[in-house]
């Protein structure tokens, strides 16, 4: 009994030829997916109000800083300059090392991004920040594109249509 596949009817070199094309399509996917980290650095700087005249927090926002705004009491009353400058530069820093992680084509750091950003929009829900919510959300569902490319390019099994 002969087992017919998806590529019936096209010759060996035509079937090589496209998948190679589909793995080359799912690189660029992933790697377009994983530049969103950077976007998110740059937002994050944005949104902690550190950078001079640029602040934008009902679109932009980091969970974190509502969190400690509405209850850091006079912990960050003391030295507000300091836990802001903490926050940013560690976001920042995190979000750029997994925007280099994920382009090279590690799928740890798209996950890694989908639970950060997944607990930070947790955090915006508690603090009723709707905008900046979708802002996240569009992020998570970007960096889960990413690493579902690299999971399909990592599985033999997946077929071209």
């Amino acid at each position: 009994m002969q087992i017919l596949n998806v590529g019936a009817g096209r010759t060996d070199n035509e079937y090589k030829a496209a998948e190679e094309q589909r793995r080359i399509g799912l690189r660029a996917d992933s790697r377009e997916d994983a530049n969103y980290f950077f976007w998110a650095a740059g937002l994050a700087a944005i949104s902690s109000g550190l950078l001079p005249g640029l602040r934008i927090n009902f679109l932009i926002n980091i969970g974190l800083f509502d969190l400690m705004n509405a209850y850091g009491g006079s912990v960050i009353q003391l030295h507000p300059f300091v836990w802001y400058s903490a926050v940013v530069v560690t976001s920042v820093a995190v979000l750029v090392g997994l925007g280099f992680a994920a382009r090279s084509g590690q799928r740890w750091a798209f996950l890694v991004g989908v639970l950060l950003y997944s607990a930070d929009m947790i955090a915006l829900m508690v603090m009723f920040s709707l905008w900046a919510f979708g802002v996240h959300a569009f992020f998570v569902f970007k960096w889960f594109q990413g690493q579902k490319a690299l999971k399909d390019l990592d599985d033999p099994t997946a077929s071209t249509f």
